[in-house]
């Protein structure tokens, strides 16, 4: 029998707490709807350990213990507790605002900035909390434009409210995004601070839940920089919040996803905040210079880049951006075509490695590099270079070169880390 027959059969729907009893086991839970790739004679059941199986209607009695409550909304309208400091939590989408689709089995976007907030109960302790949507959309289809929407929202609130800002993110491009306002908000009235979720907050596993409530607590700090805050470890105890522009997403699945090469967090949230490094304090007044050209090349060296695959990658661009191996290193074919290059663009080089820096006075083809034109960006992350020279060639285009050496907001260490 197929599952939607043995349910309705038993006056049952899908969101019913019912028990169900086959040859071997009894389990209680809630019905929920099918994936498209289940059997015909599977019912989806969320256990009460927040874990979903599937029960084969074959041999088994199905009793309703409880009908399913019709929730009008799931938005709550709350009082402001005046012993509280006020947030405000951007909502742009991503996993943090997803949940499990049982039709297909995907992690879809579906919940709001409110529903959200809503959701985290412990939040309601920290702060009054203001949700406003922003975007909602898979990090992966971010532009340089809703970096630009970001910062200017940023500075309204600022300017207005004069709180924290909490911007929930998809993590695949959080640190792009983090990178992205460093740039364009260099000075801060009060903390920025992105977070997301590797699991949606419909799973018994998910992050969103703690990283929300560590990001809550660092938007009340003195932290004058952007930074993300996210798992430390793999367990729900602490909250790392690390540099914004220091920052790369380094594992694709774990919770804690996120890493700083070179440096570690600027500080550890749990009841308190412990500062582990020394930190940028608030400013008087937000100060913003939005928007990028997003005309600017990335070029990943490998074995077999050729000549033709660099002209193709940054032929009509306004920049580029090497991701160099070890020390800043590119096939030597390659020279006489990007000291061509350096002649009508800027071209620099970061280090593809984990940790360590860029040095292009150790082996022969890195002084050649330098010699050709080629601007080395010491341990700036790739990522992190990418965005910052969008944001010159939009802003200073005449002095890229210049200034993509410098340190301007916290996205370059004071010295080379070699060993």
């Amino acid at each position: 029998m197929s599952a939607e027959k043995f349910i309705s059969d038993n006056g049952a729907g899908v969101h019913d707490r019912v028990r169900i009893e086959t040859e071997s086991m009894v389990y209680e839970g809630l019905i929920l709807p099918k994936h498209n790739f289940s059997e015909e004679n599977i019912i989806i059941l969320k256990l009460d350990n927040g874990y979903n199986i599937g029960v084969s209607t074959e041999g088994a009695k199905l009793s309703i213990l409880s009908k399913a409550k019709v929730i009008e909304s799931m938005v709550e309208t709350k009082k402001k507790n005046k012993g509280l400091q006020n947030i405000t939590i951007l909502g742009t989408g991503g996993t943090i605002a997803s949940f499990v689709d049982y039709k297909t089995g995907a992690v879809s976007p579906a919940i709001t900035a409110e529903q959200l907030v809503n959701s985290v109960k412990a939040l309601d302790e920290i702060a009054n909390i203001n949700a406003e949507p922003l975007f909602s959309l898979a990090s992966e289809d971010m532009k340089p434009k809703h970096w630009e929407d970001m910062a200017v929202k940023v500075k309204e609130i600022h300017d207005k409210n004069n709180h924290g800002i909490v911007i929930g993110h998809g993590t695949d491009t959080m640190a792009y995004s983090a990178a992205a306002l460093a740039f364009q908000l260099p000075e801060i009235s009060n903390p920025v601070v992105f977070t997301g979720a590797q699991r949606s907050p419909d799973r018994p596993s998910s992050d969103a839940h703690l990283n929300l409530v560590g990001a809550a607590k660092t938007a009340m700090s003195d932290l004058g920089e952007i930074c993300i805050a996210m798992h430390e470890t793999t367990d729900d105890q602490n909250v790392a919040i690390w540099r914004g522009n220091r920052t790369r997403k380094a594992h694709s699945s774990m919770r804690n996803a996120f890493a700083s090469p070179n440096e570690g967090p600027i500080g550890i949230v749990n009841d308190k905040i412990e500062w582990k490094r020394k930190y940028k304090s608030t400013s008087e007044k937000t100060t913003i210079k939005a928007g990028f050209d997003d005309n600017i090349g990335m070029v990943w060296s490998h074995p077999g880049l050729s000549v033709q695959d660099w002209e193709n990658i940054v032929n009509g661009k306004n920049g580029v951006v090497i991701a160099g191996t070890g020390l800043g290193h590119i096939n030597s074919e390659l020279l006489d075509v990007i000291g061509k290059t350096t002649k009508n663009v800027p071209v620099t080089m970061s280090s593809q490695c984990l940790s360590g820096s860029t040095n292009l006075n150790v082996y022969r083809n890195g002084r050649k590099l330098l010699e050709k034109g080629v601007v080395e960006t010491y341990d700036m992350l790739p990522e992190t270079a990418l965005v910052k020279m969008m944001w010159l060639s939009k802003h200073h285009p005449n002095k890229i070169n210049e200034m993509m050496r410098k340190n301007l907001v916290g996205e370059i260490s004071n010295s080379r880390k070699l060993d």
